[in-house]
């Protein structure tokens, strides 16, 4: 590719990287530490310490605090005088062992060469990935650190070749140099690389390090996060914070809140940022990849609700699989100078490129300005939008300018029906062809190409659904027609364009999508053409059309806070996200909540229980999109009635992952790719997915009154999961409680007991609770109707007396397994397991997050330890609050405190992994009541999942729907503290330092309310209407609120304690 010497190069738009040394490029940091403390540990006990100085040994704080970033010689004088031991600086000739800083500085030297000589030294994978990639753009790097010792390190990791220049505390000492945080070791490694400090990069994980690159002007500050210090990072002067250098994208631009932005081409990277520039309308989604396709590029485009079944292998069996269908591209548009490759193959490359993800209209912009093999340049400018207006139609316009040059281009315009489902990173199971194309042969005059639409029709290979995309190619110009044709399953229409130097062509390009499963169409054939015909192709017609209603689609969903820009940015992306997923074109359809969105194939499009961090989300904007969401589940009952019957039990048992139509989808295998065994998934035995059905029928209900539904479809699904945990469930007479048996919860890191092939666990806390709550619902359902109503809904549903009965008992007489400290334990026996060695595990891999895998290739397994993949107990706080939680145990008789639940929720946060996205979510709901800068600091983390990519590059496979929407509820349900409690709408507001105020729009049971915290005020206004008056509760204050009023409540000063809503 032009430009760059390889096409898997980085081209950032940034002149130079610099690097720290130690906890960047390499875990050096461990070294030195065995060498300080082995050091210190001799020189606290020798005879001239004075008698009162604190002898303790160095500990990781001290070690960050006193030595980290810091010349050696300065270390030993600041950690000694903190321990009331005074040392003189000395001079750089003293011997090794002289007691100043230099002497003992240069005696822990040979200490850590001693230790390195011993033991090696281990370089961070994702920083040499990004090293090598800069290498092969050419892009000159640095290494900057206070050690005397770089070149023995660098030379340790075989690493040396990969810097241009290396800045050492040696060096530094010899030009006088101060050390960090002065800036003046970076400012010297600019100058060698020759590129001034505003076009360099610096990465770093200390604060004198960041401190010293912000003094210097670098352009892109980077702090790496391995030990908790975000917000010492960012109070330093860092740009962004990440947890590994893997996930630094530095092409990413974060100037404006609404603007999502990318620099540059970074093959690497190029999936995750097409996933992230996902435009969609609940409807389709189509990644933001590029037009002319190639190498790095993945076009895909998913339509709700279209799955397919195709045979696999896994493990040496042939399985049956449901995925979410890859359908037609409908993106390709391509161009090549008459006579030359096409840009796709390398006829044209970047000089330089440019993409803008408009949050706010819902519009993507890529910029590029290209050149030839014979140095000619073209100006490109494509815009394109998912019109939020008209579901079916997705706009391609791209303008092309000649710069300096008059000539002919030829443009080529399709639709690509041999897409495959390629976008997962797992090994080839069997068949990723889902599609059979089953376009009609036809031929267009040339003449005609601008005004007929092409249809391309596809069939999906098992499910039969049929796909049509009617697609129409306007050029400004005046185009002479050279093809209409097909190669394989592309078919496209090639136009020869004449351009004259200067002068812009735009070329428009839109396409409609109809599948058979759309409701009033003939076929999707003419339900295509008909949407071509009735919305024209004038593009800025087009545009405005969507921009309205986008506005429109957004407006209740806005959240205002006042925070860092990073943080209004990647919560207006959640925001943008959700509604690329689940909009107002949802709720015609029959689709449930992907985990992944329309943005890539993860999970193979799956329904989970994500709906649970979803639902709080819609409930309070679109009510009426959250209910097509739990209807999706309704139509699925005699899927789950049939599940439950053929295991002998009553009632509905909904799968853990489902499809098309709610049959149980979850893979029998998962491959471990670090062992490369395939291993045993026992997920689907997480049957909590149906709790999670029923919780949110509930909580629908609870905020919008709609009693209608509820007779309809609601009470059905809670009575019909009831039913199945109380068949489910055993009664130990003895006891006087029941027990569910042979279950797995939210942590799939565990399955089974140690020792034991046989899966599942004997009551999981959060089952059983939410088992039992779910049961006292059913039994208040009965009770909340009367008359008619509920002799009604019996007499369809088959209910009985002595059935509501037998619900009523089991909510109040479910085990519960606790410590005998009084923490609530995650099942039977967990108490029992062996702690895990946290700090070994990370120190040797890092990232962590994956234990599973880790364990599961040293042949051991996460069964045996005190560990949690995500929020499993903390997820009962996080949906039923920290009162909500007591209540629901004393109605099991079971007494429990608030000291209880602190011990409960620290016990949990020191032993999760955060394997999955939603676990920083539920963290940070729960400790909001509790310490909201902590909760703060989680809530910062969850942000950080698509955004950075910390998930090991998985969101290239779409986005993390679940917890996108979970930063949005924390926000107003977490932080504002918002409840819903029968005729109530209940508020216990808790900001962290970081969020100074908020503001935000809930709907609640007709009600348009305006929600505003600052400082010590409370607003809730109401817009007129004419729905019943609602009572309003704020920190135990009630008052009444009519339409058209606003409330004003005092807020008290922040707290650390749990206040009760």
């Amino acid at each position: 590719m032009i430009g760059s010497p390889t096409a898997a190069a980085a081209r950032p738009p940034f002149d130079a990287v610099i690097f720290d040394l130690d906890g960047v490029v390499t875990n050096t940091a461990l070294v030195h530490q065995a060498a300080w403390k082995d050091a210190f540990e001799r020189i606290l006990h020798d005879p001239r310490v004075p008698l009162d100085a604190n002898r303790a040994p160095l500990s990781r704080a001290d070690y960050l605090t006193f030595i980290d970033g810091m010349p050696r010689e300065e270390g030993v004088v600041r950690f000694l005088a903190a321990r009331g031991v005074q040392v003189e600086k000395g001079q750089e000739t003293d011997e090794a062992g002289t007691w100043t800083g230099f002497g003992l500085g240069a005696w822990k030297n040979e200490l850590f060469l001693q230790h390195l000589r011993a033991d090696g030294v281990q370089s961070y994978p994702g920083t040499l990935e990004l090293l090598r990639r800069l290498k092969e753009a050419a892009v000159p790097t640095a290494v900057v650190t206070s050690s005397r010792n770089a070149g023995v390190v660098l030379e340790a990791a075989a690493i040396q070749d990969l810097f241009r220049a290396v800045m050492d505390g040696t060096t530094a000492a010899r030009l006088g140099l101060r050390g960090k945080p002065a800036p003046d070791i970076f400012l010297e490694a600019a100058a060698r690389l020759g590129v001034a400090p505003p076009h360099a990069v610096v990465v770093e994980d200390s604060t004198a390090g960041v401190e010293a690159a912000r003094q210097g002007g670098f352009g892109l500050v980077v702090g790496i996060d391995r030990t908790g210090n975000r917000r010492q990072l960012e109070a330093a002067g860092a740009d962004t914070v990440l947890n590994d250098v893997g996930e630094l994208d530095l092409g990413q631009v974060i100037g404006n809140a609404w603007h999502l932005v990318y620099e540059g081409f970074d093959a690497a990277h190029e999936g995750h940022r097409e996933a992230l520039t996902t435009l969609g309308n609940g409807y389709m989604g189509v990644r933001g990849a590029a037009p002319e396709g190639g190498n790095f590029s993945y076009a895909g485009m998913y339509l709700a609700g279209v799955y397919n079944r195709v045979q696999v292998r896994a493990a040496g069996e042939t399985l049956l699989e449901e995925h979410m269908v890859n359908a037609p591209d409908c993106l390709p548009l391509d161009l090549r100078l008459a006579g030359q490759q096409w840009w796709s193959e390398g006829g044209m490359g970047p000089v330089r490129e440019h993409r803008f993800l408009d949050l706010k209209r819902a519009v993507l912009e890529r910029r590029l300005l290209l050149e030839s093999a014979d140095h000619r340049r073209l100006e490109v400018v494509q815009t394109r939008f998912v019109s939020m207006a008209e579901p079916h139609l997705l706009v391609l316009e791209t303008v092309i300018t000649a710069l300096g040059w008059s000539g002919e281009v030829e443009v080529r315009s399709g639709v690509n029906a041999g897409v495959r489902n390629a976008n997962l990173p797992e090994p080839a199971q069997g068949s990723d062809l889902h599609l059979a194309d089953r376009t009609a042969s036809r031929r267009s005059s040339p003449e005609r190409l601008q005004d007929v639409a092409s249809v391309v029709e596809v069939e999906t290979t098992q499910s039969l659904i049929r796909i049509a995309a009617a697609y129409r190619t306007y050029v400004s110009a005046n185009p002479a027609a050279i093809e209409d044709g097909r190669r394989g399953g592309f078919h496209f229409q090639t136009l020869l364009l004449p351009l004259d130097a200067g002068t812009a062509v735009r070329i428009t390009k839109t396409v409609a999508v109809v599948t058979s499963r759309d409701r009033a169409i003939s076929s999707p054939e003419t339900g295509a053409r008909a949407v071509l015909e009735r919305t024209g192709g004038d593009f800025d017609s087009l545009l405005a059309a969507h921009e309205e209603a986008w506005r429109r689609e957004l407006r209740p969903f806005l959240v205002e806070i006042d925070a860092p820009v990073q943080v209004r940015l990647v919560l207006n992306l959640h925001i943008f996200h959700l509604l690329q997923t689940l909009t107002h074109h949802t709720a015609e359809l029959d689709a449930g909540v992907t985990a992944r969105g329309l943005h890539g194939e993860g999970y193979r499009g799956h329904v989970f229980w994500d709906e649970l961090f979803v639902l709080p989300v819609l409930t309070s904007k679109t009510p009426e999109v959250a209910r097509s969401v739990i209807d999706y589940r309704w139509r699925r009952l005699p899927a789950a009635r049939q599940a439950a019957a053929l295991e002998g039990l009553a009632g509905a048992k909904f799968p853990w992952q489902s499809a098309s139509d709610g049959t149980e989808e979850t893979p029998k295998w998962l491959y471990n790719d670090r062992s490369g065994r395939w291993v045993k998934d026992h997920s689907h035995l997480q049957v909590h997915s149906g709790l999670a059905v029923a919780f949110n029928a509930w909580q629908y209900f609870q905020a919008t009154g709609n009693k209608i539904w509820l007779l309809q479809k609601g009470a059905e699904l809670v009575v019909e999961v009831a039913r199945f945990f109380r068949s489910l469930a055993d009664y130990d007479q003895q006891g006087g409680r029941y027990h569910l048996r042979g279950v797995v919860g939210p942590d799939e890191y565990h399955t089974g007991y140690p020792g034991t092939d046989i899966p599942g666990l004997d009551d999981n806390a959060y089952t059983n609770v939410m088992a039992a709550w779910v049961c006292s619902q059913a039994g208040g359902i009965m009770d909340f109707l009367h008359g008619s109503e509920r002799a009604g809904l019996m007499e369809r549903l088959g209910v009985t007396e002595e059935e509501t009965a037998g619900w009523s008992h089991m909510g109040t007489a479910m085990y519960v397994p606790f410590h005998d400290d009084g923490v609530i334990s995650q099942f039977e026996g967990y108490g029992g397991l062996k702690e895990l060695d946290w700090e070994h595990y990370r120190d040797r891999y890092g990232d962590i997050e994956r234990l599973d895998l880790i364990l599961e290739a040293e042949d051991d397994t996460t069964n045996c330890y005190k560990l949690a993949k995500q929020a499993d107990v903390l997820m009962l706080p996080y949906l039923l609050g920290h009162e909500g939680l007591a209540a629901t145990l004393q109605r099991l008789q079971y007494g429990f405190t608030h000291e209880q639940l602190n011990k409960t929720i620290e016990y949990y946060l020191a032993r999760t992994a955060h394997g999955s996205t939603l676990s920083r979510v539920a963290h940070a709901s729960v400790l909001a009541g509790l310490d909201a800068d902590r909760a703060w600091d989680s809530f910062r983390e969850a942000l950080d999942a698509d955004l950075d990519d910390t998930q090991h590059g998985t969101t290239r496979a779409g986005i993390h729907l679940g917890a996108m929407a979970g930063t949005i509820d924390v926000v107003q349900r977490s932080f504002a503290g918002l409840r819903f409690s029968g005729d109530t709408i209940l508020f216990a507001p808790n900001l962290p330092t970081g969020l100074r105020a908020v503001a935000f729009e809930v709907l609640y049971r007709g009600h348009r309310l305006r929600v505003h915290l600052k400082g010590e005020d409370m607003s809730i206004a109401s817009a007129p209407g004419d729905a019943g008056p609602i009572k309003v509760q704020v920190h135990g204050i009630v008052e009444v609120l009519p339409p058209g009023q606003t409330l004003h409540f005092p807020l008290p000063a922040r707290t650390s304690e749990v206040v009760a809503p």
